[in-house]
């Protein structure tokens, strides 16, 4: 978990790649619409499903390796660009996350390896960090940035995370019964399942001292990050929801704000049963009591579950939903779960006042992370 912040973190650039593109605004007017980059994509072997939201400017023809180098790198580059910055910047911190990337399909001797070849690419002046926590792996790389310019050991961090689709992935999906056989409908009473996508989302995190000495553009503020892990399964949640409770909690004593603040939630939303309950419990434990609801969404039913990159995208989507002040439909979503007592998005978006938002993303093993963000003042 972050300390508490002594000044406010800065957002002062972000950039992506998904299933449903690449620009900025585009994707996210995409979004707004109830778009969805899911698709066919072919197989050998038989499959519960043969969509995913694969991203067609980078060929599936590739080796995997250099798919998922070329994915983060890119990336990474367009983040710098949009922040202004250089990537030989000795101001820089490099944190990068992956669930497996290509290495189920092409192993190598480290999970680390393909961040360092994307470091050694861009020409960084620290190597970078990596880490990996399965699906809350890149919001666990915002954290990490975060306790990095807290403590003063960098005032610029780059931080996301980059996953492809592979055809391990999708065989393990489809034997796990974690891949939906029509599509991922979150929080739908006919949820059946999740659909893989892949992507690559990066921010950066820079300190207010930093961000005003170069005269950057802000476009929100990380107020705070939490942490924790249930313990309960490799695959399986804890289904009471404590433990996403914590998570969200320990993001709150972080910050400077109180839970009443928040005015809307990007849940991890994965469209499986036991996800998508394990969050209505723990939604019904923090806000049962509470009269001002926040809105919830979910956007893997747009791109597809792109396991180690999700957080960052999600955590994208929220800063632009907080400047934009409304929230994109859940794709696939017409007849709520029963009993799901906070508002959701149905067929259009939903606006809302308020300017304090939350991301969550809970990953196989247990591991559950909460980021809040601000919006641009």
């Amino acid at each position: 978990m972050v300390n508490k912040q002594t000044s406010p973190i800065c957002i002062t650039g972000m950039a992506w790649h998904t299933a449903l593109g690449s620009d900025l605004y585009e994707v996210w007017q995409k979004l707004l619409k109830g778009e969805s980059g899911c698709k066919p994509v072919s197989s050998p072997f038989p499959l519960r499903n043969m969509r995913a939201g694969t991203i067609d400017f980078f060929s599936l023809d590739q080796q995997h390796r250099t798919r998922q180098h070329d994915l983060a790198r890119t990336t990474i580059e367009r983040v710098l660009e949009h922040a202004q910055l250089e990537s030989e910047s000795s101001a820089i911190r490099y944190i990068l996350g992956t669930s497996y990337g290509s290495h189920l399909d092409e192993p190598v001797d480290s999970l680390h390896t393909w961040a360092v070849e994307v470091g050694e690419s861009l020409r960084t002046y620290h190597k970078p960090l990596s880490l990996t926590t399965a699906c809350s792996s890149a919001s666990d790389s915002i954290l990490v940035g975060a306790s990095l310019i807290e403590s003063g050991e960098s005032e610029i961090c780059v931080c996301g995370g980059a996953d492809i689709v592979t055809i391990s992935k999708r065989l393990a999906h489809s034997a796990l019964n974690t891949m939906s056989p029509t599509y991922l409908r979150a929080f739908d009473e006919s949820h059946d399942g999740m659909l893989l996508g892949e992507g690559a989302g990066f921010l950066v995190l820079e300190s207010q001292v930093s961000a005003e000495r170069r005269n950057a553009t802000i476009y929100g503020y990380l107020l705070g990050a939490g942490a924790s892990n249930d313990a309960s399964g490799m695959t399986s949640p804890d289904p009471s929801g404590e433990s996403i409770q914590l998570a969200i909690k320990r993001a709150f004593q972080d910050s400077e704000t109180s839970i009443e603040e928040l005015a809307i939630i990007n849940a991890h939303g994965s469209g499986t049963p036991v996800n998508d309950a394990v969050e209505q419990a723990c939604f019904h434990l923090l806000f049962g009591e509470q009269s001002e609801l926040p809105l919830v969404f979910a956007t893997k039913g747009a791109f597809g579950h792109s396991l180690g990159a999700t957080g960052a995208l999600e955590a994208i989507t929220v800063l632009l939903a907080l400047n934009e002040k409304q929230i994109p439909p859940i794709f696939g979503l017409e007849n709520p779960m029963h009993n799901f007592t906070l508002p959701l998005p149905i067929n259009k978006p939903s606006s809302f006042t308020g300017s304090v938002g939350a991301s969550l993303t809970l990953g196989f093993g247990g591991f559950n992370t909460c980021l809040l963000f601000q919006g641009k003042t």
